[in-house]
């Protein structure tokens, strides 16, 4: 951890306390048939003190999502595509956003206040710095997500000025982000969806000269939605999981990821959905394959050698 970041919850403190809103960040939330959550979390969003404008995409909901929101927070920018969009919905979001940096939300998270100031305080400081990603806290047990010891213990090098460790990838409920470097790299890859969907992105973002780190007095809370399909957020984590190998990795570390993948995933139906949609996309990902530099590469073995001890990332469910 750097200097600069071991002085920043003071900061923070102070920053929390500064009045008046703050025009520079966006929330953007994605969601479908999670009404309730929806509602609980846009109340939330409401009572930050940075007062942010947000933006909702409702994939198609069939619970009267879009009917309340439109009631209850008519301040909110809804956007309803008629048809479930998946992450590219938050595609469709920053299409409408005019501020510098968006702050990802899904329905079942909400940001600490304080958090998106802050970000925004480390992206206004730092132009090569495309994404902060905060520490993650679940409710209502208050104990920190297993993935956040995988965050703050990244394998990879970053420059001092760095305000946390150098990652590899972000999670999307819980970054803030360059809307501008968002919109270079070409957002939401739509080939993908659904489901890890931030590997690929983070990749491009990287291979741009981008960086993306972990900030942990950046606080977002995850109340883990009971509607959530485990299972089929599975098939998709892993296929999408092969389909960014095969589009970005070189052959030689493509074939090693697919073999450790293919010996080490439950030998189960759902395994066996998530290959068989991976192989039958393999033309459109063949013709849009572009493995990165040598650089960015040995980055991704490093992230890979980390994640194989990983009990945050399996495809289990």
């Amino acid at each position: 951890m750097t200097k600069e970041a071991d002085q920043a919850p003071a900061a923070l403190a102070k920053d929390e306390h500064r009045p008046g809103p703050d025009p520079r960040t966006t929330v953007v939330v994605i969601t479908k048939d999670r009404r309730e959550e929806l509602l609980r979390t846009l109340r939330t969003l409401r009572e930050l003190p940075e007062r942010p404008r947000v933006v909702v995409t409702d994939n198609a909901s069939h619970d009267g999502t879009a009917e309340a929101v439109a009631r209850l927070f008519p301040e909110v920018q809804l956007l309803c595509p008629g048809r479930n969009l998946g992450a590219v919905g938050r595609n469709l979001a920053v299409r409408h956003v005019r501020t510098p940096y968006v702050a990802f939300c899904d329905d079942d998270t909400w940001w600490e206040p304080g958090s998106l100031r802050r970000a925004a305080d480390l992206l206004d400081a730092h132009p090569p710095l495309a994404a902060v990603t905060a520490r993650i806290v679940v409710e209502p047990s208050g104990e920190e997500d297993p993935v956040v010891a995988e965050l703050r213990d990244s394998p990879l090098p970053g420059p001092d000025w760095l305000p946390g460790p150098a990652l590899g990838s972000f999670l999307a409920a819980a970054t803030v982000i360059r809307a501008d470097a968002f919109r270079g790299a070409g957002g939401f890859h739509p080939g993908l969806w659904l489901g890890g969907e931030e590997e690929l992105l983070a990749t491009d973002l990287l291979t741009q000269g981008h960086w993306l780190c972990y900030v942990p007095e950046l606080t977002i809370h995850h109340a883990a939605s009971k509607a959530r399909d485990s299972t089929h957020r599975r098939v998709l984590g892993l296929r999408n999981t092969l389909w960014f190998t095969w589009l970005r990795r070189p052959w030689r570390s493509a074939l090693r990821r697919t073999g450790h993948l293919l010996r080490t995933v439950p030998h189960d139906t759902p395994s066996l959905r998530a290959v068989a949609q991976a192989v039958q996309g393999l033309p459109w990902v063949l013709r849009q394959r572009a493995p990165v530099p040598a650089a960015i590469e040995a980055r991704l073995v490093a992230l890979e050698e980390a994640r194989r001890h990983s009990t945050a990332r399996r495809y289990v469910g």
